[in-house]
Parts: structure tokens; C-alpha cells; sequence
């Protein structure tokens, strides 16, 4: 998958499982019934393609990191699992669903449209994409905190992730032959385990490439303390999450 990341499957289950039980709510938007092929597209390490299947759905689940689908497959052995690439995984047979939660923000925006056409192409005619990403704004805090720190230390940070508005995001779906029927964007200030650190460590490290670790150290702890005041809540770290979530059917 042509995503800006890559991923510590063991810390990703231990310590940010938020990520798969906030999905579980955007699988009420599924409107196929029991026994319809769903894909879940980026599955990670398989929780919610294994929720998928005590609804009575056949499914498979697709996803590119090895670590992932590793574990996957052993806490799941009775689900299909594929590694393959978002913008060019192929169906034997069309899908009666793809669902897919926290994935395609990590897919640039030059690339959202190829991914939109393979979605739409592994579809039946009125199957349904259902899906929840980063929507504009998201994690804005964290990030503009890192590009200030960047800044100071004379070296550019990169955004690694694409955040679109509902405006931005429906035409392209449409273009790409599926019908927007249900789409929202909203805050969701999302509690975490660990500390402010750590997720950045897990979501954001890619735009540390080639800065010796002792500076990535030093920006880390300059972040922290600069976003305590705003996200750190009652003893517990927050980060200033916006999501949008979608359902759209294959013309």
C-alpha cells in the first residue's frame, strides 16, 4: 500500500488499539446484508475484519505491512488475509462492500484518485465504499507544533498525511464513478494511552528521516511541552483528532 508509514505492529495492538474500536462505529453505515462480500481495505492487524465476520459477512482482509498481517493471521486463522497494495490490489470477484477505517489519509493526495478508481473497480454495480480518515484539521495541533519546532531548528517538516474537507473529497469520489450518499466531517478529541511522545513516534516519524536521533529526541521533548497546555487533560494526553466518514455507491 502507498502509504507514508510504516508501522511497530506489536506497540500499534498494545498501545493504540483506540484505532479499531473507534472503527466499530463505522461499520453501522454497511448497508449489505448478511453473507454479501466485504473487503476491509488496510486492516492492520485483522480486529475489525474479524468483527466483520460475526456480522455475517464473508470477508477479506487486505493490507501491506508483513508485521500486520502477521499477527493477523495468527490471532485470526479462520480469515483470509491478502498483502497488497491499496492502489492496484485485484478481486477474484467484485466486492459487495470495501470498508475501510484510518487508512487513506496515509495515501498522498496525487494518489487518491488511483485509489478511488481500484476501490470502484473492485465493486459490484450499487456496492458500497464505506470508509472513516483524517479529515481537514486533524491532529493540526500536533502538527503545527512539529513544523514551528522544524522551523527553529533550520530544517523543514513534511506532512505526511492528506487531510481533505468533504468538499474536496465528494467530487473526487463521483469522479471516479461512485455517488456520495452519506458523508460528515467532525471533531474527535481521541484519548491516548501513552503519552503525546509516543504517538508521535508511531504516527508521525517519517518526517524525521535523516535527523540524527539525538535532535529527534530533542524535538520530541520541546513538542511535548509545548502542546502540554493543550492536550494534556486531567492527566491523560489528548490528541485534536477530525475525522470524516462516508458511504458511497458504485454507479
Amino acid at each position: 500500500m502507498k502509504m507514508n508509514n510504516t508501522w511497530d505492529a506489536d506497540s500499534y495492538r498494545d498501545n493504540f488499539s483506540f484505532v479499531p474500536k473507534y472503527g466499530e462505529d463505522v461499520l453501522k453505515l454497511l448497508t449489505v446484508g448478511p453473507g454479501s462480500k466485504v473487503v476491509d481495505l488496510g486492516c492492520g492487524n485483522g480486529s475489525l475484519t474479524d468483527r466483520l465476520q460475526s456480522l455475517g459477512y464473508q470477508v477479506m482482509g487486505i493490507d501491506a505491512s508483513p508485521a500486520m498481517l502477521e499477527i493477523a493471521r495468527k490471532e485470526y486463522p479462520n480469515i483470509s488475509f491478502q498483502q497488497a497494495d491499496a492502489l492496484s490490489f485485484q478481486l477474484d470477484t467484485p466486492a459487495d462492500a470495501i470498508f475501510s477505517n484510518a487508512v487513506f489519509h496515509w495515501i498522498d493526495a496525487d494518489k487518491q484518485e488511483t485509489l478511488l478508481r481500484n476501490v470502484s473497480r473492485n465493486l459490484r454495480p450499487g456496492g458500497e465504499l464505506v470508509c472513516e480518515f483524517g479529515g481537514y484539521g486533524c491532529g493540526e495541533a500536533v502538527h503545527s507544533t512539529l513544523e514551528e519546532l522544524f522551523r527553529e531548528h533550520k530544517r523543514t517538516y513534511k506532512k505526511i498525511v492528506f487531510f481533505p474537507t468533504i468538499g474536496q473529497y465528494a467530487p473526487l469520489i463521483e469522479k471516479c464513478g461512485m455517488r456520495v450518499e452519506y458523508a460528515i466531517l467532525f471533531d474527535r478529541p481521541t484519548p491516548q494511552k501513552g503519552t503525546i511522545k509516543d504517538w508521535i513516534r508511531m504516527f508521525d516519524l517519517k518526517p524525521f528521516d535523516g535527523i540524527p536521533e539525538e535532535e529527534i529526541d530533542e524535538i520530541i521533548n520541546e513538542a511535548e511541552e509545548r502542546l502540554r497546555s493543550r492536550l494534556f487533560i486531567d492527566g491523560t494526553w489528548y490528541v485534536d483528532y477530525v475525522r470524516i466518514r462516508l458511504r458511497a455507491r458504485k454507479l
